[in-house]
């Protein structure tokens, strides 16, 4: 969605109504979306933490997410793949799979956030990485990293050893 900024500085659409906040943080996230997609090669985590707190602070509503990268660690897709409630969404490895050789992933980086704001991983979340990661193994993608947001720095399972 394109958005125009009048005189007074309010944000208006393409056909002169108000922009809603919802608009405004859509089109937000699109810029950083299309910004990140165009980065080229990611080389370390804070390349990615940004775009996650955009994408995922806010919410009120935990959300799992996932960067597919190629074997040079170029973007190919971000996807939303599950969404839950206040305290967790479900997340299976089957569907994680089947994203992965739809976009021909050689790689990916799972994220989600904790709407509680409170980023610190439980043990859940270090399960569910484990799971992934040897899933992801069977069909040949490594799993990079796993970010979990809250209201502070985005945490990285890789930074802290886990993967």
């Amino acid at each position: 969605m394109k958005l125009i900024r009048d005189a007074q500085g309010h944000y208006r659409t393409k056909r002169g109504t108000a922009a809603s906040q919802t608009e405004i943080l859509e089109a937000a996230e699109q810029i950083l979306r299309d910004r990140f997609e165009r980065m080229g090669t990611l080389s370390s985590p804070s390349d990615v933490r940004a775009f996650l707190r955009m994408r995922l602070a806010g919410l009120d509503h935990e959300e799992f997410h996932v960067v597919w990268l190629d074997h040079r660690h170029q973007v190919l897709a971000v996807d939303r793949l599950f969404s839950g409630t206040i305290d967790g969404a479900a997340v299976y490895p089957r569907e994680v799979i089947r994203a992965a050789l739809a976009h021909n992933a050689s790689c990916a980086i799972v994220a989600h956030n904790h709407p509680s704001g409170i980023g610190e991983p439980s043990s859940a979340d270090r399960t569910i990485t484990e799971i992934l990661r040897t899933a992801l193994l069977a069909i040949d993608v490594k799993l990079l990293d796993h970010f979990v947001v809250g209201s502070g720095q985005p945490i990285s399972f890789a930074e802290r050893g886990w993967l």
